[in-house]
């Protein structure tokens, strides 16, 4: 296989797959050194969404996401 992206979703995926010096909330949809894809990089995991304290919040986190999501797919190769 040689995907065009990958996006490790949350930061378990991101620790397995790149190590511990990538950081979710620092790293979030940048581009990342890596020999896995032209595209790789990280992201929320969709759980962290339904952990929010409220309404509000969970429909910001999920904005966010969605926001994260389009961008990705707009820099993939």
């Amino acid at each position: 296989m040689k995907p065009r992206a990958i996006v490790a979703l949350g930061a378990t995926a991101a620790a397995a797959m790149l190590g511990p010096r990538v950081r979710v909330t620092r790293d979030r949809t940048k581009a990342i050194d890596s020999t896995l894809a032209p595209l790789v990089t990280v992201t929320v995991h969709p759980s962290s969404i339904l952990r929010a304290p409220d309404s509000e919040s969970r429909a910001a986190a999920r904005a966010q996401f969605v926001a994260d999501l389009r961008a990705i797919a707009k820099a993939a190769p």
